[in-house]
């Protein structure tokens, strides 16, 4: 094999689309993957000639071929599992995500069954891999309802810190953001460095505080834009897609050939992505309109 042009298998099967380099170095311990009709071991490297199979289906080679990095903005809806498929039946987010040409959506961390807001996905694993890796200190911005007042000392000790049963965690930001006198709810704004499993709701459950609502509003240097309606998507411009990128310490992709049917429903995403750009750090937003959250 050359080595000049083989790669890590699990880089290549996470730029196919088959979910992070964790999640496929999982698989290959798993024995859920061949190279050449060998059961892979980890530390193996391939090319994109290489025949490979995922849970002994063939992998075509037009996937394992490297496809121009493609984001999407999503605007969860409470009630959406951010699954593929649920035993139960249950509505998953993947359902209502525009269709992918030669791989498949990644979603970058996860929000839970009752969390709604901002969600993004790639088809990039190893973008999806660096943006919820803690390494990198991604900020996550949340909304946050509560019931009843919460004094001063409780949001103090969730800045200074406070552990979890899966270890320490602590709020970088958080402040008042509006009360309503007659429901006895308060809400806050509240910024996290790491997107642990249902991390912000245990943090305040841990001080005794009921959390009735939980939106995330921005995800690194992204907010979530006014304009996109709960279940809706909209695409990330080549432009910003680099950005992304880059602020990861990734490679930047040259300007995809616009010929080419790199997308399906190409048009829709071109549409998109011009309101995708008043997401950018620098134009942050006020949500005014809290009865709609």
């Amino acid at each position: 094999m050359n080595h000049t042009t083989d790669e890590k298998l699990q880089k290549i099967l996470a730029r196919a689309g088959y979910g992070s380099r964790r999640a496929i170095e999982t698989m290959i311990s798993q024995g859920k993957v061949k190279v050449n009709g060998r059961t892979a071991q980890l530390g193996d490297r391939a090319t994109e000639k290489d025949q490979i199979q995922v849970n002994d289906q063939a992998v075509k080679a037009t996937r394992l071929a490297k496809q121009p990095t493609q984001v999407i903005l999503y605007n969860k809806p409470e009630g959406r599992l951010c699954t593929r498929s649920d035993e139960k039946g249950r509505d998953t987010i993947f359902t209502q995500l525009p269709r992918i040409f030669n791989g498949r959506w990644i979603s970058i961390g996860r929000l839970d069954l009752n969390t709604s807001g901002l969600l993004i996905l790639t088809n990039n694993g190893e973008l999806a891999n660096r943006l919820a890796h803690p390494s990198f200190e991604v900020e996550r911005e949340y909304l946050v309802r509560v019931f009843g007042e919460v004094p001063d000392s409780v949001i103090n000790q969730l800045k200074a810190g406070i552990v979890l049963d899966d270890g320490p965690a602590k709020f970088e930001q958080i402040s008042r953001f509006k009360s309503d006198d007659e429901s006895m709810n308060n809400w806050f704004r509240v910024t996290i460095k790491e997107g642990r499993n249902r991390e912000v709701r245990r943090m305040w459950e841990s001080q005794g505080v009921q959390v009735s609502r939980l939106q995330r509003v921005r995800y690194g240097q992204f907010q979530l834009p006014r304009n996109l309606r709960k279940g809706k998507t909209e695409a990330l411009t080549w432009k910003q897609v680099n950005q992304l990128l880059k602020s990861v310490d990734l490679p930047e992709e040259p300007r995809p050939d616009l010929r080419q049917n790199t997308a399906p429903d190409k048009k829709k995403f071109v549409k998109n992505s011009r309101s995708a750009q008043r997401a950018l750090m620098g134009k942050k937003r006020t949500i005014h309109d809290l009865s709609k959250l």
